[in-house]
Order: C-alpha cells, then sequence, then structure tokens
C-alpha cells in the first residue's frame, strides 16, 4: 500500500516563532524606557506585548497543525491527539515551575503556555468557521468578563496576585495561584485564551497557498492598525483618557508613558474606558485584536518568505523550531547575568544570546536533531497520543 508523503514543515512558522523568541528575549535585556525620560524605547515600541502575544499565536497554529491542520481530526484520532496535548502542556507547565523557582526579574510564560493549551482542548477538534466566531466572540467578551471579575476575585482571595512567577509551593495557595494565573498574572489565561484561538483559526487555513499568505497580511495589518486608531479617538477626543486619569491606579501612576511600554501590574478599574485602551498587557479587547493582528501580519510575512526557499529565514527559524529549550536556556543565562557586578552592557547581552541562538539552532538542524525539552515534551507527548490510539482500537 502506499502511503502520503509526509507534509514539508512550513518553516515560515519557526521563522515566526524565532521573532517572538527574540522579541521577548530583547524586552527582557533591553530598556523598555529611554534612559532619563517617560519615552518608550525601540524596544517596547516593536516588541512589548507583541512578542509574548505571537508566541501564544503561533501555539495556536501548532496545535491546529497537530490536530489535522485544514482537515480537523475526528473521533478516535482527536481524542488520541488531545491526551498528547495535555502530556505536553503538562510538562511545558512544569518546565515553567522549575524556571519559577530561578532567581530572575522576568516574568515567564511557561506555566500559563501549558495551562493554555488544557484550557484549549475543548476548542482544537473545530472547524475554521467555528474557531472564527468563538476567537472573535473572545477577543470582545473576555476583557469585560476580566473587568467585572477582577474587583470580586479580589474581595474574595487574599492575596489575589502571586507577585511573582508561580512555583511548587504556590500550590498550597490554590486561590491565590487560580486567581493569578487566570486573572490578575502578567498573563491572563481568560484573556491570553483569545490569541490560541486566533492561532487555531489561522493553522485552518491553507497556508502554502500564496492567497492565503497575502490575505492573512493584510487581515493583520487591517486589525492591527484599525485597533491603534481606534483606541486613539477612544482615549483622546472620546474622552477615555481623562476618564483613567481619574481612576485610583490612573491618578497613581504615569499612565500616559506607559501606554506605549506596558499596564502590567496596573489595577484597571474604576471606569469602563479601560477597555478602550491598547496598551501591552492592558488585556483590552483593543490590545487583544493589535497584538493578534501584528502576529498574523508577521506570520504571513515569514511564510511568503519562505514560499520557495524554506532556508531563507534560516537563523530565525533554526532558533524558532527550538524555542522551549532555548527560551529556558535565556531565562538561566539571565539569571546569572542579573548577579554579575558590574551588571553586563545589555545590548552586548542581548547579541551573545542571539547569536549562541542562532548558532545553536542551526546546529542542532544539521544533525537532524530537535532541542533537548522539545524531545522530551516530543515523546511523552507522542507515547500519550499512541498509547490512547491503541487502548481503542
Amino acid at each position: 500500500m502506499q502511503t502520503k508523503p509526509a507534509a514539508r514543515r512550513l518553516t515560515g512558522i519557526d521563522a515566526a516563532r524565532g521573532v517572538a523568541l527574540f522579541g521577548m528575549m530583547s524586552t527582557h535585556v533591553l530598556p523598555l524606557y529611554v534612559a532619563g525620560t517617560s519615552d518608550a524605547s525601540w524596544t517596547a515600541l516593536l516588541f512589548s506585548g507583541r512578542a509574548s502575544g505571537l508566541f501564544a499565536v503561533v501555539a495556536g497554529i501548532g496545535l491546529a497543525l497537530l490536530t489535522g491542520g485544514r482537515s480537523p481530526h475526528r473521533d478516535a484520532t482527536l481524542s488520541a491527539d488531545r491526551s498528547g496535548i495535555a502530556v505536553r502542556a503538562v510538562i511545558i507547565a512544569l518546565i515553567g515551575l522549575v524556571l519559577g523557582g530561578v532567581e530572575t526579574n522576568i516574568a515567564i510564560i511557561l506555566f500559563h503556555y501549558g495551562v493554555l493549551f488544557l484550557v484549549a482542548l475543548p476548542f482544537v477538534g473545530l472547524r475554521l468557521r467555528a474557531l472564527a466566531a468563538w476567537a472573535a466572540g473572545w477577543l470582545v467578551l473576555a476583557p469585560a468578563a476580566a473587568y467585572l471579575l477582577r474587583p470580586v476575585v479580589a474581595s474574595a482571595v487574599e492575596p489575589a496576585s502571586l507577585g511573582a512567577n508561580p512555583i511548587f509551593e504556590h500550590f498550597l495557595v490554590p486561590q491565590t495561584l487560580t486567581a493569578d494565573v487566570f486573572l490578575t498574572g502578567y498573563y491572563p489565561v481568560l484573556q491570553w485564551l483569545g490569541f490560541i484561538l486566533v492561532g487555531l483559526a489561522i493553522g485552518r487555513l491553507d497556508l502554502r497557498r500564496l492567497p492565503v499568505q497575502l490575505g492573512l497580511l493584510g487581515a493583520g495589518l487591517v486589525a492591527a492598525v484599525g485597533a491603534r486608531l481606534l483606541s486613539a479617538w477612544l482615549l483622546g477626543p472620546g474622552g477615555g483618557l481623562a476618564a483613567i486619569l481619574r481612576t485610583p491606579d490612573g491618578a497613581r501612576y504615569p499612565l500616559e508613558a506607559m501606554l506605549d511600554v506596558g499596564l502590567a501590574g496596573v489595577d484597571q478599574s474604576g471606569s469602563w474606558w479601560w477597555l478602550a485602551v491598547s496598551a501591552p498587557h492592558s488585556g483590552s479587547t483593543l490590545d487583544l485584536v493589535h497584538v493578534s493582528g501584528c502576529a498574523a501580519a508577521v506570520i504571513a510575512l515569514c511564510l511568503v518568505l519562505t514560499r520557495h526557499y524554506p532556508q531563507a529565514l534560516l537563523p530565525l527559524s533554526a532558533p524558532g523550531a527550538m524555542t522551549l529549550t532555548l527560551y529556558s536556556l535565556h531565562v538561566c543565562v539571565m539569571s546569572w547575568a542579573d548577579q554579575l557586578v558590574p551588571l553586563p552592557d545589555p545590548v552586548q547581552l542581548l547579541w551573545l544570546q542571539v547569536i549562541a541562538a542562532v548558532a545553536i539552532g542551526i546546529l542542532f538542524q544539521r544533525f537532524r536533531s530537535r532541542g533537548p525539552l522539545e524531545l522530551l515534551t516530543s515523546g511523552a507527548a507522542n507515547a500519550a497520543r499512541e498509547g490512547r490510539a491503541d487502548a481503542r482500537r
């Protein structure tokens, strides 16, 4: 019996994941404000909120490709897929908990990443139209739900936020851990599931076709620019910024300077106008739409550039194929660097890590191998998937 040849890997997706990796590394190493001013740096303007959001959208695409791409799996095959994804999610979350114990100022995404995989399980069997509807609805409604729920949770849970990366000990305070992961933390799952759903919908497209790639690029640019313009109008002529500045945290923080850098840690309560901002890590609808649009545009551009030459973006796609290993290594390097006296030059520190990541990625690709953490997660996930499939025969 003749078997169908395996589909060629979409290196453009790996390249987009590489952009997300290097973008996150940049925000961890370089200053987000221009020295001596309240102006956002180029690092903040380019990557703050967008790099981690791109990482999540690409994760959604990965889930779509794992579960059939354009034609989602059904029945026993889908059930086996879900078993593999669940095991993958647990391992990623465990790695995140281990890294959470490392002394670092980085807001580590991996535990939330694992939780997002688990929360996405009910959606991985849906087709494109249903996923598009769910994604649109989630981007609109989840921020409003978060706005309503945060005060309720804050009054019922003490403290309502961990104030640090999740670690194993935090399971002793399950209420705070749950509140932090889903609502009050740096990567609130309630809103960030929208990125996964957007990625799932994109992954159900025929991403090898040029018209699809160009359509995705155009739609992404329209969404990204449109969200920012609408936010600017609502905050300016619409009167939103003045209303926000009268709220407790709006008056306490230099809010106008933070709108380009990020609102993580700001209590966005006291006015529904908070939902009109598009600032990084604000979790508003316009923020989610803007970041999703940027992610779609970057993904589409990477797909176009690698359409005929899969290795055209090799410095991005090679490390992008092993981001779990390289991200974890980056966290450890930053923990070590932050303890040096004097502190290393941030630009040199970033470039050393970028060059090392590119070299490691290309080296592993030349040996046709995956990163050690990728081998661990994919091996365990495949074993769980095959075990579930065998049990149903």
